[in-house]
């Protein structure tokens, strides 16, 4: 009987802890490597229209930015953001923008306040909701802005770049290096990227509750 009653213990314990773990890795997605391939998905933009890597077959790459409303830096990113697709959309790596922030944590990044900020800031870029959270969570992205550098190989794209956009989230006439730019410079001269990782600051992505 006192045996029964352990395996029975053990075995509860191992469900809690299962458990446990599973819950700790959805709110703390590892995310793609450099070097790995995305998993395609499809996202709705703020005009209605479901965007994604498909979308894009004809560019080189993709510079994929995890961005939100509410949070400063990202709305202090916002006109480099604009001038990152300025620049390298007609070279083949356009700005794709996700927010992958639940909304109920803050009203101002709902779906509703997206066209808004867009319309507003006349944004250049698609900026998707990812209402599941299931695209910042298969990249690992945790900071809003979060940047990811994409290449295109085939139909897959590729992870060449995974951080910041530059060094000075506070005074972009302060910037010293641009990461983001200099990862894409060398892609678009055939070169691998020198600086591959660096740290994203900003604000932490707001997960919903499972």
């Amino acid at each position: 009987m006192r045996n029964t009653y352990i395996v029975g213990l053990i075995a509860i314990l191992a469900v809690l802890i299962a458990s446990t773990s599973h819950q700790t890795r959805a709110q703390s997605p590892k995310g793609y490597s450099v070097g790995e391939a995305i998993a395609s998905f499809s996202l709705k933009n703020v005009d209605g229209r479901m965007i994604g890597p498909a979308n894009y077959q004809g560019q080189k790459g993709l510079i994929v930015v995890f961005s939100s409303n509410h949070c400063p830096f990202s709305k202090a990113y916002e006109d480099r953001v604009q001038e990152l697709n300025r620049r390298y959309s007609s070279q083949g790596f356009p700005v794709v923008a996700i927010m992958p922030n639940d909304p109920s944590a803050y009203e101002e990044d709902s779906y509703e306040q997206m066209k808004t900020r867009a319309s507003e800031k006349n944004f250049s870029y698609p900026y998707l909701l990812d209402e599941s959270q299931s695209v910042a969570k298969a990249f690992g992205a945790s900071r809003t802005p979060h940047v990811y550098v994409l290449k295109r190989s085939g139909d897959r794209f590729t992870v060449e770049y995974i951080g910041a956009i530059d060094d000075n989230p506070q005074d972009a006439s302060g910037v010293q290096r641009r990461y983001v730019e200099e990862a894409v410079n060398n892609l678009l001269a055939g070169r691998p990227v020198a600086v591959t990782t660096t740290k994203a600051i900003g604000c932490a992505i707001k997960w919903k509750n499972m």
